[in-house]
């Protein structure tokens, strides 16, 4: 079946926070994207601090309106930026954290480290031994191995580690293969039938404190089914636990949930509510999620510049070249990504399209953010606006081809500030240095 692309009307009619103004082109929650763009420069990623708020509230709700008091921890690795960890904060959100990197820039955000909690298949003995001295809410333990190194760190301290058994269930999350993180032979969590006797010898573990279980089956994931099917097995997990008289009372249940990039049906926060409601709401657990992707994803967006076209031959698109590149917005070339891209300018947003790709000035082939977009006509010095970039965008750029870290902004309220100037070039070698055999030549 062909799949066809939505165009700008449709984008729009999906994104509450974009409207397209006949004077001002673009608005992003009613700030002209034009006046960033011209005053900041581009490539600039953009933060709406009030969808932020907004998706954060309505997630919170969906759960409340099913009877469930789940504790929210956003996970850095989406957006790690400090305005929008301070925003999140303010809402009540705490951390989930897969680096001693991100626990430290989580507590420079003003996060409690009792609020957070610290995820990841490979987290080193220095770092566990910073959560514990920073008095870390929970730890996801991975593996027997993890759990033994944990427990001879913890007891040389004199501590007790707040531990939860991150299982994978072996559910196929149905979502792309490099996003998928709970089947057998991903490279996460304890295996579903070794779950249970670790947990029990865990608990007899000098410096651990056994508190419950963990899962995250992946990313993207565009049905309750999977989630549902996940949470069935760690409910039947915390039954068989609790009937050889051991005690769990937390459950982590991950994050995942879809968001609409293109013309997916993506699942309301009330669909994962009601599958968590279902299997594990009757337990009497103290129940906490990792939202990431639905809260930051429509909550930002890339604005790019045409530098040049390229015409190319009768029957394949032109090239529409932009200042953004692939060490930018790394999505698309590393998972083959879909983003909408829309002008910002109004007198061309609704003109006559024609099949277009938009590509950056890297130096190779899969820095290509668009193949075969309908698009109006562009014009070099034209800006465009991709979107849904606010999750896994900023926070995975990098500097290849000594391209400097683009500025960016957040806007609230009609206001819009610079929360990251435009890494300086220079910088890019400042920390660099040469051996004394290559002299100073």
């Amino acid at each position: 079946m062909t799949r066809h692309d939505p165009d700008i009307m449709n984008l729009l009619a999906s994104r509450p926070s974009l409207h397209m103004d006949a004077q001002d082109g673009l608005l992003f929650e009613g700030v002209p994207l034009q006046t960033i763009a011209s005053q900041v420069g581009t490539p600039c990623w953009v933060t709406g601090a009030g969808t932020l708020r907004r998706r954060t509230r309505n997630l919170r709700k969906a759960f409340a309106e099913r009877g469930l008091n789940i504790a929210l921890h956003y996970a850095l690795k989406a957006n790690d930026h400090l305005a929008t960890l301070n925003v999140l904060r303010q809402e009540g959100c705490g951390a989930d954290v897969v680096s001693g990197g991100e626990l430290l820039r989580a507590r420079q955000a003003g996060i409690a480290p009792a609020d957070m909690v610290f995820s990841g298949v490979g987290k080193t003995d220095q770092e566990l031994a910073l959560a514990l001295r920073e008095g870390i809410g929970q730890i996801n333990v991975e593996s027997a191995e993890e759990i033994n190194r944990l427990s001879h760190i913890a007891h040389q301290m004199g501590l007790a580690a707040p531990v939860a058994l991150r299982v994978n269930p072996h559910i196929d999350a149905e979502t792309h293969d490099k996003i998928s993180t709970g089947r057998l032979g991903d490279k996460f969590g304890i295996d579903w039938a070794d779950a249970a006797l670790l947990y029990q010898e865990a608990s007899a573990l000098p410096g651990i404190d056994m508190r419950g279980l963990a899962t995250h089956i992946g990313s993207q994931i565009l049905s309750p089914a999977p989630f549902k099917a996940a949470y069935a097995r760690i409910a039947e997990l915390v039954t068989g636990l609790r009937a050889q008289g051991l005690t769990v009372s937390v459950v982590d249940c991950g994050g995942g949930l879809g968001v609409r990039y293109r013309d997916e049906l993506a699942p309301p926060p009330a669909a994962l509510a009601g599958a968590i409601a279902e299997t594990l709401g009757g337990l009497d657990l103290k129940l906490a999620l990792e939202p990431g992707r639905w809260i930051a994803a429509p909550a930002g967006v890339l604005l790019a510049s045409v530098i040049d076209l390229k015409a190319q031959r009768e029957g394949v698109s032109d090239f529409v070249i932009v200042d953004a590149a692939m060490n930018d917005l790394a999505r698309p070339s590393l998972y083959g990504a879909w983003h909408g891209i829309i002008p910002l300018a109004p007198d061309i947003a609704y003109a006559e399209t024609a099949p277009q790709t938009v590509v950056g000035p890297v130096c190779e082939s899969s820095d290509v953010f668009g193949k075969d977009r309908l698009l109006p006509a562009m014009r070099p010095g034209d800006t465009l606006a991709l979107l849904d970039t606010g999750a896994y965008g900023a926070v995975m750029s990098s500097t290849y081809n000594s391209r400097p870290l683009a500025a960016q902004v957040m806007i609230e309220n009609g206001q819009w500030a610079l929360v990251r100037p435009r890494q300086r070039v220079e910088s890019l070698w400042a920390d660099e240095t040469l051996p004394e055999w290559l002299g100073s030549e």
